[in-house]
């Protein structure tokens, strides 16, 4: 029987906000609309996510 390879795994919370240099609960603010979070940081969080 053939198995097929898994895919890529979607990023995590945790992958985003090192990437991002931000936390996680910045991440989770930033993607939700929660919280008081710089523009700026809210688009480059939203960038790495996608």
């Amino acid at each position: 029987m053939a198995t097929s390879a898994p895919g890529p795994r979607p990023p995590t919370i945790a992958d985003v906000a090192r990437v991002a240099g931000v936390s996680r609960t910045t991440v989770s603010h930033a993607l939700n609309g929660l919280g008081k979070v710089d523009p700026r940081t809210r688009e480059r969080v939203r960038q790495v996510a996608a």
